[in-house]
């Protein structure tokens, strides 16, 4: 490996371990085994990497908070309209029972253990009471809302109006999409390396869509890089966040760090005039 200025090298590595960088420099290696680096490979490419990699990161992580807003806020509206308050805790509304049950022990730890000030206050005002699922549910990770969503039953018609409200027309590519979208949040949450990640777990892809995303199907290969999630990521958002801009955050990186190769992120050739990303 080669330095343009050496001397800041000790910076870095004093504040950035090695073994994170490492994931970064893997793909500059010629020869894996003996780890040789292709010439010109220099560290403070390695950085600028890095660098990308932490504003993609959150500009990612926003994008996927509004999902999980809007999940939980759907979730709420629909279900409570029709079958109550308590909708979450019917056992009838939700076919796998085994994820039921073990649902219901984590949201009664979750719930009696929130210091959240709202569930607190019920507790006390209420103390017989279960909170209703506007209180109940704020205190649910996104996993955990992406699980009582898929394990919700797929006759029920609110199912289907969450996913039409997503951009979708069926619930099971919203609950596909939901799955994996989580996997993204917790690499995130945990500082984990986003730009060349391998997607470890299948999703479903829609052949046709309320409006177009990409202009083929992904095949299995291609969902295992970020590029199709992520196109994902900002057709439920142009649905539930219309006027955001998380799309021009997205470009505008890809314009300060010029240099990254978006191939390695399953950027396919033309993406730039695939119907989601004009």
């Amino acid at each position: 490996m080669a330095f343009r200025e050496i001397a800041y090298a000790p910076h870095f590595l004093a504040n950035i371990s090695y073994y994170r960088l490492k994931g970064y420099w893997w793909e500059m290696q010629e020869d894996k085994i003996n780890h040789r680096f292709a010439d010109h490979s220099y560290f403070e490419d390695i950085i600028d990497l890095y660098n990308f990699d932490r504003n993609f990161r959150l500009i990612v992580f926003n994008a996927i908070e509004r999902i999980e807003i809007a999940l939980r806020t759907k979730m709420i509206y629909h279900l409570s309209l029709t079958y109550g308050a308590e909708w979450y805790l019917d056992s009838s509304l939700f076919p796998n029972k085994k994820y039921f049950s073990a649902f219901q022990s984590k949201i009664h730890t979750e719930l009696t253990e929130s210091s959240e000030e709202f569930i607190v206050k019920h507790y006390k005002n209420h103390p017989k009471e279960n909170p209703e699922s506007w209180k109940a549910l704020e205190v649910l990770s996104l996993g955990s809302l992406s699980k009582l969503y898929r394990n919700i039953n797929h006759q029920l018609p609110e199912k289907n109006e969450i996913a039409r409200e997503f951009g979708l027309y069926n619930q099971k590519y919203l609950s596909s999409w939901l799955i994996t979208i989580t996997l993204i949040r917790n690499i995130i949450a945990h500082h984990g390396r986003l730009w060349n990640r391998v997607i470890i777990n299948k999703y479903d892809w829609p052949t046709h869509s309320i409006a177009p995303i990409l202009d083929y199907v992904p095949d299995n290969h291609q969902r295992r890089k970020v590029f199709p999630i992520l196109s994902a990521i900002l057709y439920l958002n142009n649905f539930i966040s219309p006027g955001h801009h998380i799309k021009q955050e997205i470009l505008a990186l890809f314009d300060e760090f010029n240099q990254v190769p978006l191939y390695k992120m399953g950027f396919p050739k033309g993406w730039e005039k695939q119907p989601i990303w004009k």
